[in-house]
């Protein structure tokens, strides 16, 4: 086990608690937009790893879903961020031209820099359907269990099976894999409405009582998703975190429910929220201090 997976590891166990409240987090007084959700996901985790330096990333549909818009896609953005310390990344997408695309990323992307201490990684591209794709990933423990992983789920609509998420929620009991799951807001009700082959929205919610999901409003509904992620699927804090359609609107497109089990976690998907509209430098030392605060703080209401 390499330096920056212990500290992890030391983290982890310093502020992991039994039965602890869902830690509470600021409102969010900027709103991000569909435009910049690939952002909120690349600086949520450039804040994370420059306390780790270490990690794992999955992208179950990883081709861009605009591909004349690169700083757009998450695959790409988060690859190319800077430091690059995530060390391993899993990309699946079932379009051999979006498969295509993510070869060319990747192999488009500069050498490690020695001189900056940029550790070896890999990156592997699959084709295929990402639910058994990633569930074959899990079986053969390739995912390493002394790193921090993280899977995006970046779904249209029903692509994301439950079954997935169970497999990833379940991988590593001590580490749970973060969850970022993209919850389809804005013609969802249609979609449910317009489904003529049910087999496919029971695999996406996991049982057969889909069909009660038509109606809700659309806070409601998020927040069944959320109470179905937390106490199902065991993880300590899950938060739904709104994705609008446009710069000044109004209209919410997507949740983005983000499952985790560190207590500082949220914390600093707060940040990254805040942030994800407009590019700000932020250090390494800021990041670590603010994370071993929030840490110190939670363990002294204990």
């Amino acid at each position: 086990m390499g330096e920056h997976e212990q500290r992890y590891l030391d983290l982890f166990e310093q502020f992991q608690t039994t039965d602890a409240p869902e830690p509470k987090v600021k409102n969010p007084t900027t709103p991000v937009w569909t435009e910049n959700k690939a952002r909120l996901v690349e600086r949520y985790l450039f804040l994370f790893v420059l306390v780790t330096h270490s990690g794992t990333y999955i992208d179950g549909f990883a081709g861009p879903q605009e591909p004349e818009h690169e700083d757009m896609w998450s695959a790409k953005l988060v690859l190319e961020s800077r430091p690059r310390w995530l060390q391993r990344f899993f990309f699946f997408d079932k379009d051999p031209v979006q498969v295509a695309r993510l070869q060319k990323m990747v192999d488009s992307q500069s050498p490690r820099d020695k001189a900056k201490n940029e550790p070896k990684r890999e990156t592997a591209v699959f084709e295929g359907d990402s639910n058994p794709g990633i569930r074959a990933l899990l079986e053969s423990g390739e995912v390493n269990r002394n790193q921090p992983a993280f899977a995006l789920l970046d779904q249209r609509t029903f692509q994301c099976e439950w079954a997935t998420l169970q497999a990833l929620a379940t991988y590593n009991t001590k580490l749970k894999i973060e969850l970022f799951y993209f919850l389809p807001n804005g013609w969802l009700d249609r979609s449910l409405a317009a489904q003529k082959e049910e087999t496919i929205p029971t695999a996406w919610w996991g049982r057969d009582d889909w069909k009660s999901l038509q109606g809700v409003k659309h806070f409601d509904r998020a927040q069944i998703f959320v109470k179905r992620i937390k106490n199902e699927l065991g993880y300590r804090s899950v938060k739904a975190w709104p994705i609008y359609d446009k710069k000044g609107g109004t209209n919410v497109m997507y949740y983005m429910i983000h499952a985790t089990d560190h207590p500082v976690a949220p914390h600093l998907m707060a940040r990254a929220y805040g942030k994800a509209v407009s590019p700000v430098i932020e250090t390494a030392e800021q990041v670590a201090f603010e994370f071993l605060e929030l840490g110190h703080l939670l363990t002294e209401k204990e």
